[in-house]
């Protein structure tokens, strides 16, 4: 009797799981639990027309099994193959800072937490190029209050509207090494990521591009200063339009590649009050 109890229980709870994973409309909340509010998928999907970087290899599904098996039941698998860093993904710190953490290595609260959002819309849509810079963030405080320490910053750029159109994303969608002089889309300025680092001490930052260093880079500046403090990134972010400026809760957990320089990414967003 107890065992079916148990099972009874479990099916009860996987399915609860299943409704607020599912669902659009608002997450209850009780005090000291899991926080509630509406949850916003933060990550584009994986498929043959996922954005990478022009040197990258893409994204592969290969179909292993598809139909009903001998045994009378339906089967169905897949091998998939793809870039540490396309699609939504992390950039962990030793992608460019050696002895830095990989992957596995970055601590858990460092995914997770309070997020603020800086919305650089306008300034990118004048110019592709277009650098966030620390003056964006004291304008953002000034109107929101100050960027609370140990927070994860998103930047909202406009570009996941592109997506998953490669000419207009990246600025280009032609393959190979000749191709990265012609990238062109918005980044963070080494500055600001100076700024952020050290005077917020944020857990993380992420953005709606490419890259944390716009395209036009070629010391990739801000990857190193960001990831010598063991920030990491999240790239090609999308659905920051949803979030608000600050109070929404972010959990960003990458695929656990051991000495992995990155990652796919799925991240979310939790937004009370909706």
């Amino acid at each position: 009797m107890r065992s079916h109890v148990l099972v009874a229980a479990s099916v009860a709870a996987l399915a609860v799981l299943t409704t607020v994973a599912c669902s659009t409309t608002p997450v209850a909340s009780a005090p000291g639990s899991w926080p509630g509010g509406t949850l916003v998928d933060l990550s584009h999907e994986y498929s043959d027309q996922t954005v990478f970087w022009p040197t990258a290899e893409t994204f592969t599904l290969e179909k292993v099994a598809d139909g009903v098996t001998p045994g009378g039941y339906y089967y169905s698998a897949n091998n998939f193959a793809t870039s540490e860093h396309g699609g939504t993904h992390i950039d962990a710190p030793v992608h460019f800072a050696k002895g830095h953490p990989s992957v596995e290595q970055i601590p858990l609260d460092r995914l997770v937490g309070a997020a603020v959002v800086v919305d650089v819309t306008a300034a990118s849509a004048k110019e592709p190029d277009y650098r966030v810079t620390t003056n964006d963030f004291t304008e953002w405080e000034r109107a929101n209050g100050e960027i609370p320490q140990s927070s994860i910053v998103l930047i909202r750029t406009g570009y996941s509207r592109f997506w998953p159109d490669a000419a207009r994303y990246l600025g280009t969608a032609d393959r190979g090494e000749a191709a990265v002089a012609k990238l062109h889309f918005p980044g963070l300025h080494p500055d600001a990521a100076k700024w952020l680092a050290e005077t917020k001490h944020i857990k993380a930052v992420g953005l709606d591009t490419a890259s944390i260093d716009y395209g036009q880079s070629k010391e990739y500046e801000s990857h190193r200063i960001l990831y010598e403090r063991d920030v990491p990134a999240f790239e090609n972010l999308t659905n920051l339009d949803r979030l608000p400026p600050r109070g929404a809760n972010v959990v960003a957990l990458p695929m656990k590649i051991k000495g992995g320089t990155g990652a796919p990414l799925r991240a979310i967003a939790i937004v009370p009050g909706r």
